[in-house]
Protein backbone atom coordinates (compact mmCIF):
# COMPACT_ATOMS: atom_id res chain seq x y z
CA UNK A 1 0.00 0.00 0.00
CA UNK A 2 1.14 3.47 -0.04
CA UNK A 3 1.92 5.34 2.78
CA UNK A 4 -0.28 8.72 2.92
CA UNK A 5 -0.84 11.36 5.40
CA UNK A 6 -4.50 12.88 5.85
CA UNK A 7 -4.31 16.44 4.81
CA UNK A 8 -7.39 16.86 7.57
CA UNK A 9 -8.79 14.33 9.68
CA UNK A 10 -12.45 14.29 10.66
CA UNK A 11 -14.84 11.53 11.01
CA UNK A 12 -17.51 13.78 12.52
CA UNK A 13 -18.73 17.07 11.91
CA UNK A 14 -17.98 18.56 15.03
CA UNK A 15 -14.30 17.88 13.82
CA UNK A 16 -15.02 20.46 10.86
CA UNK A 17 -14.17 23.94 11.77
CA UNK A 18 -17.35 25.84 12.62
CA UNK A 19 -17.72 28.10 9.53
CA UNK A 20 -17.55 25.06 7.25
CA UNK A 21 -19.91 23.26 9.46
CA UNK A 22 -22.88 24.17 7.00
CA UNK A 23 -20.84 23.49 3.87
CA UNK A 24 -20.10 19.82 5.68
CA UNK A 25 -23.78 19.10 6.65
CA UNK A 26 -23.85 18.95 2.90
CA UNK A 27 -20.37 17.32 2.16
CA UNK A 28 -18.17 16.50 4.48
CA UNK A 29 -15.66 15.80 1.59
CA UNK A 30 -15.89 19.40 0.73
CA UNK A 31 -15.66 20.67 4.02
CA UNK A 32 -12.60 17.90 4.82
CA UNK A 33 -10.69 19.53 1.21
CA UNK A 34 -10.81 23.53 2.39
CA UNK A 35 -9.92 22.22 6.39
CA UNK A 36 -6.97 20.58 4.91
CA UNK A 37 -5.75 24.22 3.15
CA UNK A 38 -5.97 26.19 6.41
CA UNK A 39 -9.48 27.70 5.44
CA UNK A 40 -11.21 28.52 8.97
CA UNK A 41 -13.14 31.39 7.78
CA UNK A 42 -15.46 31.02 4.70
CA UNK A 43 -14.75 35.09 4.00
CA UNK A 44 -11.09 33.27 3.28
CA UNK A 45 -12.62 32.20 0.51
CA UNK A 46 -14.37 35.14 -1.26
CA UNK A 47 -12.95 36.40 -4.34
CA UNK A 48 -14.37 39.39 -4.73
CA UNK A 49 -12.44 42.62 -6.01
CA UNK A 50 -12.99 44.93 -2.99
CA UNK A 51 -11.71 41.79 -0.87
CA UNK A 52 -8.26 42.40 -2.43
CA UNK A 53 -5.19 44.13 -0.07
CA UNK A 54 -4.60 47.79 -0.23
CA UNK A 55 -1.98 49.10 -2.06
CA UNK A 56 -0.97 51.88 0.10
CA UNK A 57 1.56 49.63 2.10
CA UNK A 58 3.42 48.92 -1.23
CA UNK A 59 6.60 50.36 -0.70
CA UNK A 60 7.53 53.16 -3.59
CA UNK A 61 4.12 52.78 -5.32
CA UNK A 62 3.28 56.17 -4.41
CA UNK A 63 6.91 57.50 -5.96
CA UNK A 64 6.48 54.86 -9.39
CA UNK A 65 2.79 56.30 -9.83
CA UNK A 66 3.46 59.96 -9.72
CA UNK A 67 6.40 59.30 -12.23
CA UNK A 68 4.64 57.50 -14.48
CA UNK A 69 1.26 60.03 -14.00
CA UNK A 70 4.05 63.16 -15.04
CA UNK A 71 5.29 60.90 -18.50
CA UNK A 72 2.17 60.75 -19.53
CA UNK A 73 1.46 64.52 -19.33
CA UNK A 74 4.96 65.11 -20.70
CA UNK A 75 4.75 62.77 -23.12
CA UNK A 76 7.84 61.28 -22.41
CA UNK A 77 9.17 58.08 -24.31
CA UNK A 78 8.46 55.00 -21.63
CA UNK A 79 9.96 51.75 -22.42
CA UNK A 80 8.71 48.43 -20.88
CA UNK A 81 11.87 46.16 -20.07
CA UNK A 82 10.28 42.88 -19.61
CA UNK A 83 11.26 39.08 -19.02
CA UNK A 84 11.07 35.90 -21.63
CA UNK A 85 8.96 34.20 -19.53
CA UNK A 86 4.60 34.42 -19.55
CA UNK A 87 4.94 36.63 -16.47
CA UNK A 88 6.73 38.67 -18.12
CA UNK A 89 5.14 38.66 -21.44
CA UNK A 90 1.66 39.43 -19.37
CA UNK A 91 3.19 42.15 -17.74
CA UNK A 92 4.82 43.80 -20.53
CA UNK A 93 1.25 43.70 -22.48
CA UNK A 94 -0.52 44.47 -19.50
CA UNK A 95 1.94 47.58 -19.17
CA UNK A 96 1.54 48.37 -22.74
CA UNK A 97 -1.96 48.21 -23.24
CA UNK A 98 -3.25 50.25 -20.18
CA UNK A 99 -0.36 53.07 -20.70
CA UNK A 100 -1.21 53.35 -24.38
CA UNK A 101 -5.08 53.83 -23.56
CA UNK A 102 -3.61 56.40 -21.05
CA UNK A 103 -1.90 57.87 -23.89
CA UNK A 104 1.17 57.07 -23.10
CA UNK A 105 4.52 56.92 -25.73
CA UNK A 106 5.01 53.32 -24.98
CA UNK A 107 7.53 50.78 -26.96
CA UNK A 108 8.75 47.31 -25.38
CA UNK A 109 12.15 45.53 -25.18
CA UNK A 110 12.48 41.72 -24.09
CA UNK A 111 16.09 40.59 -23.53
CA UNK A 112 17.06 37.44 -26.11
CA UNK A 113 17.93 34.77 -23.61
CA UNK A 114 20.49 33.91 -25.94
CA UNK A 115 22.06 36.92 -26.32
CA UNK A 116 21.73 38.94 -23.19
CA UNK A 117 20.33 36.72 -20.41
CA UNK A 118 17.78 38.03 -17.89
CA UNK A 119 17.13 41.39 -16.24
CA UNK A 120 17.93 44.88 -16.46
CA UNK A 121 21.53 44.47 -17.81
CA UNK A 122 23.69 47.37 -19.14
CA UNK A 123 23.83 45.77 -22.15
CA UNK A 124 20.15 45.98 -22.53
CA UNK A 125 19.85 49.43 -20.99
CA UNK A 126 22.50 50.28 -23.68
CA UNK A 127 20.39 48.54 -26.83
CA UNK A 128 16.97 49.91 -25.37
CA UNK A 129 18.48 53.93 -25.93
CA UNK A 130 20.22 52.86 -28.97
CA UNK A 131 16.80 51.37 -30.43
CA UNK A 132 14.19 53.66 -28.61
CA UNK A 133 15.63 56.41 -26.94
CA UNK A 134 13.41 56.26 -24.23
CA UNK A 135 13.10 59.21 -21.32
CA UNK A 136 11.62 56.81 -18.63
CA UNK A 137 12.59 52.56 -18.63
CA UNK A 138 10.08 50.56 -16.41
CA UNK A 139 11.09 46.73 -15.26
CA UNK A 140 8.50 44.02 -15.06
CA UNK A 141 9.45 40.83 -13.48
CA UNK A 142 12.96 41.71 -13.01
CA UNK A 143 15.04 44.30 -12.11
CA UNK A 144 15.24 44.07 -8.44
CA UNK A 145 19.26 42.93 -8.66
CA UNK A 146 20.19 44.67 -11.63
CA UNK A 147 22.13 47.65 -10.02
CA UNK A 148 24.58 47.52 -12.77
CA UNK A 149 21.98 48.34 -15.84
CA UNK A 150 19.77 51.26 -13.27
CA UNK A 151 23.45 53.20 -12.91
CA UNK A 152 24.22 53.25 -16.76
CA UNK A 153 20.35 53.97 -17.13
CA UNK A 154 20.57 56.91 -14.51
CA UNK A 155 23.92 58.18 -15.74
CA UNK A 156 22.49 58.61 -19.48
CA UNK A 157 19.90 60.67 -17.97
CA UNK A 158 16.77 58.45 -17.95
CA UNK A 159 14.28 57.83 -15.26
CA UNK A 160 14.10 54.53 -14.02
CA UNK A 161 10.94 52.19 -12.37
CA UNK A 162 11.46 49.13 -11.09
CA UNK A 163 8.34 46.74 -10.80
CA UNK A 164 9.51 43.12 -9.86
CA UNK A 165 8.61 40.10 -7.49
CA UNK A 166 12.22 38.47 -6.91
CA UNK A 167 13.59 37.81 -3.77
CA UNK A 168 16.30 39.51 -2.32
CA UNK A 169 18.47 40.26 0.75
CA UNK A 170 20.46 43.01 -0.53
CA UNK A 171 19.46 46.84 -0.98
CA UNK A 172 17.62 47.89 -3.69
CA UNK A 173 19.14 49.07 -6.93
CA UNK A 174 19.54 52.94 -7.11
CA UNK A 175 16.44 53.39 -9.06
CA UNK A 176 13.96 56.54 -8.86
CA UNK A 177 10.95 54.11 -7.86
CA UNK A 178 11.47 50.62 -6.91
CA UNK A 179 7.98 48.85 -6.25
CA UNK A 180 8.82 44.96 -5.16
CA UNK A 181 6.75 43.21 -2.00
CA UNK A 182 9.76 41.27 -1.40
CA UNK A 183 12.29 44.06 -1.19
CA UNK A 184 13.46 44.83 2.31
CA UNK A 185 11.36 46.87 4.50
CA UNK A 186 7.94 46.59 2.37
CA UNK A 187 4.72 45.61 4.58
CA UNK A 188 2.66 44.67 2.13
CA UNK A 189 1.09 41.47 3.47
CA UNK A 190 1.18 39.05 0.50
CA UNK A 191 4.60 38.29 -0.62
CA UNK A 192 3.44 36.14 -3.15
CA UNK A 193 1.88 38.33 -6.13
CA UNK A 194 4.11 38.19 -9.17
CA UNK A 195 5.32 40.48 -11.69
CA UNK A 196 2.10 40.90 -13.48
CA UNK A 197 0.62 41.06 -10.20
CA UNK A 198 2.66 44.06 -9.37
CA UNK A 199 2.51 45.77 -12.31
CA UNK A 200 -1.45 45.59 -12.00
CA UNK A 201 -1.46 47.23 -8.39
CA UNK A 202 1.17 50.14 -10.15
CA UNK A 203 -1.49 50.39 -12.79
CA UNK A 204 -4.60 50.21 -11.04
CA UNK A 205 -3.34 53.36 -8.59
CA UNK A 206 -2.11 55.42 -11.50
CA UNK A 207 -5.71 55.21 -13.17
CA UNK A 208 -6.85 56.05 -9.70
CA UNK A 209 -4.99 59.29 -9.63
CA UNK A 210 -5.40 60.35 -13.44
CA UNK A 211 -9.44 59.58 -12.68
CA UNK A 212 -9.24 61.62 -9.88
CA UNK A 213 -7.47 64.71 -11.63
CA UNK A 214 -9.77 64.49 -14.76
CA UNK A 215 -7.16 63.02 -16.78
CA UNK A 216 -7.01 60.59 -19.73
CA UNK A 217 -7.60 57.19 -18.19
CA UNK A 218 -8.88 53.56 -18.40
CA UNK A 219 -10.09 50.59 -16.79
CA UNK A 220 -7.08 48.28 -15.70
CA UNK A 221 -9.50 45.57 -14.57
CA UNK A 222 -10.32 45.08 -18.32
CA UNK A 223 -7.28 42.85 -18.47
CA UNK A 224 -7.46 40.79 -15.49
CA UNK A 225 -7.16 38.06 -18.33
CA UNK A 226 -3.66 38.73 -18.35
CA UNK A 227 -2.89 38.98 -15.00
CA UNK A 228 -4.67 35.86 -14.08
CA UNK A 229 -2.78 34.14 -16.49
CA UNK A 230 1.07 35.37 -15.74
CA UNK A 231 0.03 34.66 -11.56
CA UNK A 232 -0.91 31.11 -12.25
CA UNK A 233 2.17 30.58 -14.86
CA UNK A 234 4.48 31.74 -13.14
CA UNK A 235 3.21 29.75 -10.11
CA UNK A 236 2.74 31.96 -7.93
CA UNK A 237 1.63 31.12 -4.35
CA UNK A 238 -2.62 31.12 -4.39
CA UNK A 239 -3.14 33.41 -1.21
CA UNK A 240 -6.40 34.89 -1.35
CA UNK A 241 -5.07 37.90 -2.94
CA UNK A 242 -3.84 36.12 -6.04
CA UNK A 243 -7.04 33.98 -5.89
CA UNK A 244 -9.05 36.74 -6.10
CA UNK A 245 -6.71 37.52 -9.15
CA UNK A 246 -7.04 34.91 -10.91
CA UNK A 247 -10.86 34.21 -10.21
CA UNK A 248 -12.08 37.16 -11.83
CA UNK A 249 -9.57 36.62 -14.82
CA UNK A 250 -11.42 33.12 -14.65
CA UNK A 251 -14.43 34.72 -15.07
CA UNK A 252 -13.38 38.09 -17.44
CA UNK A 253 -12.20 34.90 -20.44
CA UNK A 254 -15.73 32.44 -19.46
CA UNK A 255 -17.40 35.39 -20.67
CA UNK A 256 -15.26 36.45 -23.59
CA UNK A 257 -13.87 39.72 -21.65
CA UNK A 258 -10.15 38.76 -22.09
CA UNK A 259 -7.55 39.79 -25.12
CA UNK A 260 -8.46 37.49 -28.69
CA UNK A 261 -4.90 36.65 -28.01
CA UNK A 262 -6.08 34.07 -25.33
CA UNK A 263 -8.90 32.80 -27.21
CA UNK A 264 -6.28 32.24 -30.08
CA UNK A 265 -3.98 29.67 -27.87
CA UNK A 266 -7.44 28.06 -26.32
CA UNK A 267 -8.62 27.36 -29.90
CA UNK A 268 -5.16 25.57 -30.68
CA UNK A 269 -5.30 23.82 -27.78
CA UNK A 270 -9.23 22.55 -29.02
CA UNK A 271 -10.48 24.10 -25.94
CA UNK A 272 -13.37 26.31 -24.88
CA UNK A 273 -13.26 29.77 -23.57
CA UNK A 274 -16.44 29.01 -21.12
CA UNK A 275 -15.03 25.63 -19.87
CA UNK A 276 -11.59 27.06 -18.19
CA UNK A 277 -9.90 26.16 -15.18
CA UNK A 278 -6.74 27.51 -13.87
CA UNK A 279 -4.85 24.86 -14.24
CA UNK A 280 -5.52 25.86 -18.06
CA UNK A 281 -3.20 28.99 -17.55
CA UNK A 282 -0.55 26.28 -16.22
CA UNK A 283 -1.23 23.63 -18.63
CA UNK A 284 -2.16 24.90 -22.17
CA UNK A 285 -1.76 28.69 -22.07
CA UNK A 286 1.30 29.80 -20.41
CA UNK A 287 3.53 26.19 -22.53
CA UNK A 288 2.69 28.04 -25.52
CA UNK A 289 3.96 31.82 -24.89
CA UNK A 290 6.52 30.59 -22.35
CA UNK A 291 7.73 28.47 -26.04
CA UNK A 292 8.40 32.10 -27.54
CA UNK A 293 10.87 32.74 -24.49
CA UNK A 294 12.26 29.17 -24.79
CA UNK A 295 12.71 28.29 -28.78
CA UNK A 296 12.80 32.18 -30.44
CA UNK A 297 11.53 35.45 -29.34
CA UNK A 298 8.83 36.24 -26.22
CA UNK A 299 8.27 39.24 -28.53
CA UNK A 300 5.65 36.52 -30.56
CA UNK A 301 4.42 35.66 -27.10
CA UNK A 302 3.77 39.66 -26.49
CA UNK A 303 2.47 40.32 -29.65
CA UNK A 304 -0.13 37.57 -29.68
CA UNK A 305 -1.34 39.30 -26.10
CA UNK A 306 -1.44 43.12 -27.77
CA UNK A 307 -3.31 42.02 -30.92
CA UNK A 308 -7.17 43.31 -31.11
CA UNK A 309 -7.03 41.47 -34.90
CA UNK A 310 -8.51 38.02 -35.08
CA UNK A 311 -6.42 36.82 -37.81
CA UNK A 312 -3.02 38.11 -36.68
CA UNK A 313 -4.11 36.05 -33.04
CA UNK A 314 -5.13 33.22 -34.87
CA UNK A 315 -1.83 33.28 -36.83
CA UNK A 316 0.41 33.90 -33.60
CA UNK A 317 -1.58 31.50 -31.75
CA UNK A 318 -0.41 28.54 -34.44
CA UNK A 319 3.46 29.73 -34.33
CA UNK A 320 3.46 29.77 -30.64
CA UNK A 321 1.74 25.86 -30.84
CA UNK A 322 4.47 24.85 -33.02
CA UNK A 323 6.87 26.27 -30.61
CA UNK A 324 5.40 24.61 -27.78
CA UNK A 325 5.68 21.32 -29.98
CA UNK A 326 9.29 21.97 -31.00
CA UNK A 327 10.26 22.58 -26.95
CA UNK A 328 8.41 19.41 -26.21
CA UNK A 329 10.94 17.21 -28.42
CA UNK A 330 13.96 19.23 -26.90
CA UNK A 331 12.65 18.80 -23.64
CA UNK A 332 11.62 14.95 -23.93
CA UNK A 333 15.49 14.58 -25.71
CA UNK A 334 17.18 16.12 -22.54
CA UNK A 335 15.33 14.06 -20.17
CA UNK A 336 15.85 10.92 -21.67
CA UNK A 337 19.82 12.10 -21.77
CA UNK A 338 19.54 12.95 -18.15
CA UNK A 339 17.61 10.10 -17.46
CA UNK A 340 20.65 7.69 -19.12
CA UNK A 341 23.22 10.20 -17.48
CA UNK A 342 21.92 9.11 -14.35
CA UNK A 343 21.59 5.23 -14.72
CA UNK A 344 25.34 5.75 -15.84
CA UNK A 345 26.31 7.58 -12.41
CA UNK A 346 25.65 4.33 -10.58
CA UNK A 347 29.03 3.60 -11.92
CA UNK A 348 31.22 6.33 -11.15
CA UNK A 349 33.65 4.83 -13.98
CA UNK A 350 31.52 5.55 -16.47
CA UNK A 351 31.24 9.56 -16.31
CA UNK A 352 32.23 11.50 -19.17
CA UNK A 353 34.62 14.31 -17.99
CA UNK A 354 33.60 16.01 -20.78
CA UNK A 355 29.47 16.15 -20.73
CA UNK A 356 29.80 16.97 -16.83
CA UNK A 357 27.41 15.70 -14.82
CA UNK A 358 26.81 14.60 -10.83
CA UNK A 359 23.74 13.06 -9.03
CA UNK A 360 24.20 12.59 -5.10
CA UNK A 361 21.78 11.04 -2.82
CA UNK A 362 20.53 14.60 -2.10
CA UNK A 363 20.18 16.42 -5.37
CA UNK A 364 20.88 16.03 -9.23
CA UNK A 365 23.05 18.88 -10.68
CA UNK A 366 23.60 18.05 -14.80
CA UNK A 367 25.48 19.95 -17.60
CA UNK A 368 26.27 19.17 -21.58
CA UNK A 369 27.62 20.91 -23.64
CA UNK A 370 24.89 20.05 -26.49
CA UNK A 371 21.85 21.17 -24.69
CA UNK A 372 19.33 23.80 -25.24
CA UNK A 373 19.03 26.62 -22.21
CA UNK A 374 15.92 27.01 -23.18
CA UNK A 375 14.30 23.97 -21.52
CA UNK A 376 16.44 23.45 -18.87
CA UNK A 377 14.05 24.61 -16.19
CA UNK A 378 11.18 22.25 -17.31
CA UNK A 379 13.73 19.58 -17.35
CA UNK A 380 14.93 20.01 -13.61
CA UNK A 381 10.98 20.47 -12.77
CA UNK A 382 10.48 17.10 -14.16
CA UNK A 383 14.05 15.60 -12.37
CA UNK A 384 12.80 17.07 -9.49
CA UNK A 385 9.13 15.63 -9.30
CA UNK A 386 10.68 12.26 -10.64
CA UNK A 387 13.51 12.15 -7.70
CA UNK A 388 12.48 14.48 -4.92
CA UNK A 389 15.60 16.23 -4.87
CA UNK A 390 16.54 19.47 -5.44
CA UNK A 391 17.45 19.63 -8.98
CA UNK A 392 19.24 22.22 -11.02
CA UNK A 393 20.32 21.65 -14.92
CA UNK A 394 22.68 23.65 -16.67
CA UNK A 395 23.34 24.56 -20.31
CA UNK A 396 25.88 26.12 -22.57
CA UNK A 397 24.77 30.32 -22.40
CA UNK A 398 25.77 29.65 -26.67
CA UNK A 399 26.34 26.29 -27.35
CA UNK A 400 29.07 27.71 -30.07
CA UNK A 401 31.40 28.56 -26.51
CA UNK A 402 32.07 25.91 -24.35
CA UNK A 403 35.55 26.51 -23.32
CA UNK A 404 36.40 26.78 -19.53
CA UNK A 405 36.39 30.58 -19.21
CA UNK A 406 32.99 30.26 -21.01
CA UNK A 407 29.34 30.93 -19.40
CA UNK A 408 26.94 28.14 -18.73
CA UNK A 409 23.56 28.81 -17.26
CA UNK A 410 21.85 26.93 -14.88
CA UNK A 411 17.86 26.41 -13.62
CA UNK A 412 16.82 24.62 -10.44
CA UNK A 413 14.07 23.24 -8.88
CA UNK A 414 13.29 22.10 -5.31
CA UNK A 415 11.30 20.42 -2.74
CA UNK A 416 9.75 21.68 0.61
CA UNK A 417 11.93 22.30 2.77
CA UNK A 418 15.09 23.48 0.75
CA UNK A 419 14.85 27.33 -0.20
CA UNK A 420 16.56 27.14 -3.38
CA UNK A 421 17.38 31.00 -4.06
CA UNK A 422 18.73 31.18 -0.50
CA UNK A 423 20.79 27.71 -0.81
CA UNK A 424 22.52 29.03 -3.82
CA UNK A 425 22.89 32.54 -1.79
CA UNK A 426 25.04 30.49 0.83
CA UNK A 427 27.53 29.10 -2.01
CA UNK A 428 27.36 32.71 -3.38
CA UNK A 429 28.45 33.92 0.08
CA UNK A 430 31.01 31.08 0.87
CA UNK A 431 32.73 30.85 -2.53
CA UNK A 432 31.98 34.27 -4.76
CA UNK A 433 34.20 33.23 -7.05
CA UNK A 434 32.36 30.49 -8.39
CA UNK A 435 28.59 32.22 -8.87
CA UNK A 436 28.49 35.34 -11.56
CA UNK A 437 24.87 35.93 -10.74
CA UNK A 438 21.72 34.51 -9.53
CA UNK A 439 17.85 34.92 -8.66
CA UNK A 440 14.61 33.86 -7.71
CA UNK A 441 12.30 32.21 -5.42
CA UNK A 442 11.93 29.41 -2.66
CA UNK A 443 11.20 26.68 -5.80
CA UNK A 444 12.67 27.94 -8.42
CA UNK A 445 15.90 29.81 -9.38
CA UNK A 446 18.40 30.58 -12.13
CA UNK A 447 22.27 31.36 -11.61
CA UNK A 448 25.28 31.92 -14.40
CA UNK A 449 28.41 30.15 -13.82
CA UNK A 450 32.00 29.52 -15.54
CA UNK A 451 32.03 26.30 -17.27
CA UNK A 452 35.28 25.04 -15.65
CA UNK A 453 33.51 26.33 -11.85
CA UNK A 454 30.77 23.47 -12.56
CA UNK A 455 32.54 20.57 -10.31
CA UNK A 456 33.44 23.05 -7.86
CA UNK A 457 29.90 24.52 -7.56
CA UNK A 458 28.79 20.91 -7.40
CA UNK A 459 30.79 20.06 -3.94
CA UNK A 460 29.85 23.70 -2.32
CA UNK A 461 26.45 23.04 -3.31
CA UNK A 462 26.76 19.66 -1.62
CA UNK A 463 27.50 21.35 1.58
CA UNK A 464 24.86 23.77 1.57
CA UNK A 465 22.66 20.32 1.22
CA UNK A 466 24.07 18.30 4.13
CA UNK A 467 22.70 20.44 6.63
CA UNK A 468 19.62 19.44 5.89
CA UNK A 469 17.48 17.46 7.95
CA UNK A 470 16.77 14.07 6.46
CA UNK A 471 13.55 14.20 6.69
CA UNK A 472 12.38 16.76 3.98
CA UNK A 473 14.22 13.68 1.62
CA UNK A 474 11.09 11.70 2.59
CA UNK A 475 8.59 12.54 0.02
CA UNK A 476 5.05 12.95 1.87
CA UNK A 477 2.06 11.79 0.18
CA UNK A 478 -0.86 13.89 1.38
CA UNK A 479 -4.47 12.80 0.56
CA UNK A 480 -7.84 14.36 1.66
CA UNK A 481 -9.00 10.78 2.17
CA UNK A 482 -11.07 8.15 0.12
CA UNK A 483 -14.47 9.02 -1.80
CA UNK A 484 -17.47 7.75 -1.20
CA UNK A 485 -19.40 5.86 -4.33
CA UNK A 486 -21.55 8.41 -4.78
CA UNK A 487 -18.75 11.20 -5.88
CA UNK A 488 -17.84 8.90 -8.53
CA UNK A 489 -19.45 11.67 -10.62
CA UNK A 490 -19.14 14.48 -13.14
CA UNK A 491 -21.37 16.64 -11.07
CA UNK A 492 -18.74 16.11 -7.68
CA UNK A 493 -16.07 17.50 -10.43
CA UNK A 494 -18.00 20.71 -10.94
CA UNK A 495 -18.52 20.75 -7.08
CA UNK A 496 -15.00 20.70 -6.78
CA UNK A 497 -13.96 22.96 -9.73
CA UNK A 498 -16.22 25.77 -8.16
CA UNK A 499 -15.52 25.42 -4.49
CA UNK A 500 -12.94 27.39 -5.14
CA UNK A 501 -9.40 28.14 -7.34
CA UNK A 502 -6.70 25.34 -6.95
CA UNK A 503 -2.90 25.70 -7.64
CA UNK A 504 0.21 26.65 -5.97
CA UNK A 505 0.00 27.02 -2.25
CA UNK A 506 -3.45 26.03 -2.83
CA UNK A 507 -3.00 22.28 -4.16
CA UNK A 508 -6.23 21.18 -6.08
CA UNK A 509 -8.21 17.95 -3.97
CA UNK A 510 -6.46 14.78 -4.17
CA UNK A 511 -8.02 11.16 -3.33
CA UNK A 512 -7.07 8.22 -2.88
CA UNK A 513 -8.33 4.41 -2.97
CA UNK A 514 -8.59 1.22 -3.77
CA UNK A 515 -9.50 -0.69 -7.24
CA UNK A 516 -9.74 -3.00 -8.62
CA UNK A 517 -8.29 -3.84 -12.41
CA UNK A 518 -10.73 -4.88 -15.11
CA UNK A 519 -8.15 -3.94 -17.60
CA UNK A 520 -5.27 -1.49 -18.97
CA UNK A 521 -3.51 -0.81 -21.57
CA UNK A 522 0.12 0.91 -22.26
CA UNK A 523 0.34 4.36 -24.21
CA UNK A 524 3.12 5.45 -26.21
CA UNK A 525 5.55 3.35 -24.17
CA UNK A 526 5.03 5.72 -20.90
CA UNK A 527 1.69 5.95 -20.44
CA UNK A 528 -1.15 3.67 -18.62
CA UNK A 529 -5.17 3.92 -19.19
CA UNK A 530 -6.83 1.96 -16.43
CA UNK A 531 -10.01 0.45 -16.28
CA UNK A 532 -11.36 0.30 -12.66
CA UNK A 533 -14.12 -0.67 -10.65
CA UNK A 534 -14.58 0.55 -6.99
CA UNK A 535 -17.34 -0.83 -4.60
CA UNK A 536 -20.45 0.07 -5.02
CA UNK A 537 -20.16 2.32 -8.08
CA UNK A 538 -22.19 0.65 -11.02
CA UNK A 539 -19.78 1.20 -13.81
CA UNK A 540 -16.19 1.45 -14.88
CA UNK A 541 -13.97 4.15 -13.56
CA UNK A 542 -11.42 5.08 -16.12
CA UNK A 543 -8.16 6.61 -15.26
CA UNK A 544 -5.08 7.56 -16.72
CA UNK A 545 -1.54 7.60 -15.28
CA UNK A 546 0.94 9.88 -17.47
CA UNK A 547 4.46 8.46 -17.10
CA UNK A 548 3.59 6.05 -15.14
CA UNK A 549 6.00 3.94 -12.55
CA UNK A 550 6.05 0.61 -13.79
CA UNK A 551 8.05 -0.79 -11.36
CA UNK A 552 5.20 -0.09 -9.12
CA UNK A 553 2.45 -1.74 -11.29
CA UNK A 554 3.93 -5.11 -12.71
CA UNK A 555 1.60 -4.86 -15.69
CA UNK A 556 2.71 -8.88 -15.57
CA UNK A 557 1.57 -9.48 -12.33
CA UNK A 558 -2.25 -7.77 -13.06
CA UNK A 559 -4.78 -10.53 -12.46
CA UNK A 560 -7.76 -8.67 -14.58
CA UNK A 561 -10.92 -8.48 -12.34
CA UNK A 562 -8.80 -9.52 -9.59
CA UNK A 563 -5.71 -7.61 -9.12
CA UNK A 564 -6.16 -4.64 -6.41
CA UNK A 565 -4.37 -1.28 -6.92
CA UNK A 566 -3.79 1.56 -4.46
CA UNK A 567 -4.12 4.82 -6.62
CA UNK A 568 -3.23 8.53 -5.25
CA UNK A 569 -5.73 10.25 -7.42
CA UNK A 570 -7.18 13.47 -8.94
CA UNK A 571 -10.94 13.72 -10.39
CA UNK A 572 -11.37 15.76 -13.59
CA UNK A 573 -13.93 15.58 -17.05
CA UNK A 574 -12.80 13.70 -20.25
CA UNK A 575 -14.17 15.09 -23.19
CA UNK A 576 -13.98 12.28 -25.82
CA UNK A 577 -16.16 12.38 -28.84
CA UNK A 578 -18.66 14.94 -27.82
CA UNK A 579 -19.55 13.36 -24.39
CA UNK A 580 -18.02 14.17 -21.22
CA UNK A 581 -16.65 11.26 -19.09
CA UNK A 582 -15.66 11.06 -15.22
CA UNK A 583 -11.38 10.26 -15.04
CA UNK A 584 -8.80 9.85 -12.44
CA UNK A 585 -5.76 11.08 -13.00
CA UNK A 586 -3.51 8.68 -11.20
CA UNK A 587 0.11 10.43 -9.18
CA UNK A 588 1.26 7.68 -7.40
CA UNK A 589 -0.21 3.97 -7.41
CA UNK A 590 0.98 0.69 -6.33
CA UNK A 591 -0.32 -2.98 -7.27
CA UNK A 592 -1.13 -4.80 -4.20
Amino acid sequence: MLTVTPRFSATHIDDIPRDLQPLAQTSMTLARILAGRGVRDAANLDTSFNKMLPANSLTGITKAVALLDKAIDTQQRILIVGDFDCDGATSTALMVRVLREMGAQVEFLVPDRFKYGYGLTPEIVALGIETYHPDVIVTVDNGISSHAGVELAKAKGLTVIITDHHLTTQATPNADAVVNPNQLGCDFASKSLVGVGVAFYVLGNLAKVRRQANKSTTQVSRYIDLVALGTVADVGVLDQNNRILVHQGIQAIKQGRCCVGILALLEQASRQATDITAQDFGFILGPRINAAGRMDSMRIGIDCLLTDDWGEAQRLAHQLDKLNQERRQVEQGMRQQADSVLTTLENPSEQNAVNQVTHRKRSIILYQDEWHQGVIGIVAGRLKESYHVPAIVFAPADTALIEDDDPIKGSARSIEGIHIRDAIESVAQTYPELISHFGGHAMAAGLTIKRKNFEPFCKAFDEVIAEVDDEVFAETLYSDGELTAREFTVDFVDSLQTLAIWGHGFVPPIFDGMFVVQDYRVLKERHLKLWLSYPDVPFTIEAIWFNADFDAIALSAINRSVSKVHLLYELEKNLFNGQTKLQLRVKKGVLL
